[in-house]
């Protein structure tokens, strides 16, 4: 005797109270469990995405990471997979749109301590990997000519292309606009009147490949062809929204670099690319590439872009000062405006020193958290507030907010802290080094214990795990003013060999030039 079926009805009006149950208390696990119990025995597609979809959204405005996002983003996947199995490619990229929205919403990889792509790169990206909808919008659509033998006969034409975010490149043009074998062009698609409404909107840009914006492509195609038929090589900084606009096209015979940095690989933009049309791929850290490609497998493919590691561009030996006298207790956190550089760690770290010898102080450099873009971000904010109500009326803590003379800054900082709990590099502690203060680097939890990471990124004797252990070293190396100058001599050799321009720039060259130019 078979079993009846529950009515999709019924299913339905249990899972949305459930829903509302759990907008209503601070333990939803129960109600949590009730609605997966009951949305996933829903048989409607539309009706179980929806389901999901809101008590996703639910949990998400509350600050909180749904239990069932993966399944929530598959759901939505699976109505968008069974449009275009229909041929209804516009509801399909309509799906598609949202799942992308809700897997890579902010709260679960941008306001917490912990990621679940970090967590788990290739687990939680799966089921985007198998969608035909988004295998369709990310297939390789190549190019009709292969990139073109650099010049010999003329300087490289070179165009550096961004998104209203150069801030990593200025040692990068100002390099190359003086370079006699390079002839230089720089493209900001935000502030270009032509480009600048075509390089936004996440669902046309998945609907172009679909087939369903003949207009919009051509559109693109026009912006953008006169540029690429002048330039021999495109740097396009950020494997975002520029990156992925840029590929909408053909590029013909032109050579596409693609720089990314960190944040990108948290975001949707490196799913929904077309690598058939870059031709390298930049990484700043072998961290970065090693999630990177985890998530985005065909990254590694046979026909995948030239892979890549390349420090950043920094110009550190401005950073190389003499200290100021009363450096030696000044522990310095270089940026505190992202919930990942976890101040609070280092508030627990100050809390310990100050237990021994309360001359030991703390300055935090840069714009405070912004509580507005989330409920997560405003606890976080809040809790930070109050930690800091109660150590800054003793002195314990200073802050400067920003500031455009971060080494001016230095100069009264013995020792650099990186708190956070994921970095690409962490500009600010190489800044702190190179200034001779002695680095104390958190493992970051988002790649902790994987081949690449802290541990590999810096010297052994700069990393540790706990509040506890970052105490410890500040202790020690801070013993004697002797002691301090001296780890900070060391650091800053490190810094200056490893990361400054006039080490890296050479990578570069090789890179854009070829090794005989």
């Amino acid at each position: 005797m078979s079993t009846p079926q529950i009515p999709d009805e019924f299913l339905a009006k249990v899972a949305r109270r459930a829903t509302a149950r759990m907008a209503r208390t601070d333990r939803p696990f129960l109600a949590e469990r009730v609605l997966g119990i009951t949305a996933h025995r829903v048989r409607d597609r539309r009706l179980k995405a929806d389901l999901l979809g809101a008590a996703a959204d639910a949990q998400l405005s509350r600050g909180l990471v749904p239990r069932h996002l993966v399944q929530a983003y598959g759901a939505e996947l699976a109505c968008a997979d069974a449009h275009l199995k229909a041929g209804r490619k516009k509801e399909a990229a309509a799906a598609l749109t949202r799942a992308l929205l809700l897997a890579f919403h902010r709260i679960p990889h941008v306001d917490r301590l912990h990621s679940p792509l970090s967590d788990d790169p290739a687990g939680f990206t799966a089921r985007l990997r198998a969608s035909t909808t988004a295998r369709a919008v990310a297939a390789p659509r190549g190019r009709k000519t292969p990139p073109a033998v650099p010049p010999t006969d003329r300087p490289l034409r070179l165009l550096m292309v961004n998104r209203a975010n150069a801030n990593f490149l200025g040692l990068l043009t100002q390099r190359y606009a003086d370079h006699p074998g390079i002839e230089l062009r720089t493209l900001d698609l935000a502030a270009d009147p032509v480009l600048a409404p075509l390089a936004k909107g996440l669902r046309r840009m998945i609907e172009l490949p679909l087939g369903t914006q003949a207009a919009y492509a051509a559109e693109v195609e026009a912006a953008l062809r006169p540029h690429l038929d002048w330039a021999d090589t495109v740097f396009v900084e950020w494997c975002s929204t520029a990156a992925a606009f840029m590929t909408l096209v053909d590029p013909g015979n032109t050579r596409i670099v693609v720089r990314l940095h960190k944040y990108e690989s948290f975001t949707y933009w490196p799913h929904i690319m077309d690598f058939s049309r870059v031709d390298d791929v930049v990484f700043i850290a072998e961290h970065m590439r090693e999630l990177t490609t985890a998530a985005v497998p065909r990254l590694l493919a046979t026909d995948a872009p030239r892979l890549h590691f390349l420090h950043n561009a920094l110009d550190l030996r401005r950073f190389d000062r003499p200290k100021s006298d009363d450096a030696r207790f000044t522990v310095g956190l270089i940026g505190i405006g992202q919930i990942a550089k976890d101040p609070r760690w280092a508030l627990e770290v100050l809390r310990l020193l100050r237990a021994r010898d309360e001359r030991y102080r703390l300055m935090m450099v840069g714009g405070g958290i912004d509580p507005a873009p989330s409920a997560a971000a405003t606890a976080y904010h809040e809790a930070l507030e109050k930690d800091l109500a109660e150590l800054e009326p003793t002195g314990a803590v200073r802050r400067l907010g920003p500031t455009d003379d971060v080494p001016g800054v230095l100069t009264g900082v013995g020792v650099i802290l990186s708190s956070s709990v994921r970095e690409g590099c962490h500009v600010g502690l190489m800044e702190g080094a190179a200034a001779g203060a002695v680095p104390v680097v958190r493992d970051w939890p988002f790649v902790a214990g994987r081949p690449h990471g802290t541990r590999t990124l810096f010297p052994e004797d700069w990393i540790v795990t706990t509040p506890q252990q970052a105490a410890e070293r500040i202790l020690a190396v801070t013993a004697s003013e002797e002691i301090r100058a001296e780890a900070g001599r060391k650091a800053s050799r490190y810094a200056l060999s490893t990361w400054d321009w006039e080490t890296v720039r050479s990578d570069y060259d090789r890179l854009l030039l070829g090794a005989d130019r």
